[in-house]
């Protein structure tokens, strides 16, 4: 298990940091009401991005990087989602050009910038490896399975496909159904991770999300062998 700060202990240290705290109470007025990209999102990003940058990068860049890495948050089936670390990248810049070095801005706004599954991007930073990779773990283990079916509630997507409910005869939707996001993206995640120490975390998440989708098939009497599912593009 991955080792970081507790909710407690980030919040003491954000509170004795006056930029911090004027970070966090931008993102509580700028939060809307997903509970995947809540403040709570924000805090645990920013634990483990903290914890996976080791001593690479200071509090302050680690906090702020992840504090303000959904600030534009743009809906996951918008046309415009792949734009979004960008958007949040420069209303980040805005944010915080004045109380940043121009160095430690840089490695900021380029850590949100990179850190987006969407944008495809590889971070030029180890902030930036660590914001990716504690964005990623979001997305696996209990966590992962709460916003997962969340965000498809959001969509106006099933839980999954009663006739085939692991896609064996389709194309994956999973703006449609909830399930198929664990194949089109979720149980690819862990190689992709760019710390050791995130990648390790992501496997140990993954797993019980396997679990969890052996639990569903025995549920639904629609048997699923995950070794044996095609391989998914």
């Amino acid at each position: 298990m991955l080792a970081r700060l507790s909710r407690s202990e980030l919040l003491a240290a954000i509170s004795g940091d006056a930029l911090l705290l004027r970070v966090l109470n931008h993102v509580k007025n700028a939060a809307d009401e997903d509970p995947a990209h809540d403040v709570e999102h924000l805090l645990r990003v920013a634990a483990c991005t903290l914890a996976l940058a080791a001593e690479q990068a200071t509090l302050r860049e680690c906090v702020c990087a992840a504090l303000l890495h959904d600030v534009v948050n743009v809906p996951k089936n918008h046309a415009e989602r792949a734009r979004a670390s960008t958007y949040s990248a420069t209303a980040a810049r805005e944010f915080l050009q004045q109380d940043l070095p121009a160095e430690s801005l840089t490695r900021v706004v380029e850590a949100i910038e990179d850190h987006s599954f969407s944008a495809g991007r590889r971070p030029r930073s180890a902030l930036g490896e660590a914001l990716q990779d504690a964005d990623r773990l979001e997305a696996l283990g209990a966590l992962g399975l709460a916003r997962t079916f969340s965000t498809g509630a959001r969509m106006g997507a099933r839980y999954f496909d009663p006739e085939d409910p692991w896609a064996l005869g389709r194309s994956l939707a999973d703006t449609r159904f909830s399930v198929d996001h664990f194949f089109s993206k979720l149980l690819t995640l862990a190689p992709t991770l760019c710390t050791e120490a995130g990648r390790r975390e992501a496997e140990h998440r993954a797993e019980l999300l396997r679990t969890f989708l052996l639990a569903l098939a025995d549920e639904i009497g629609c048997p699923l062998e995950l070794g044996k599912l095609p391989e998914r593009a």
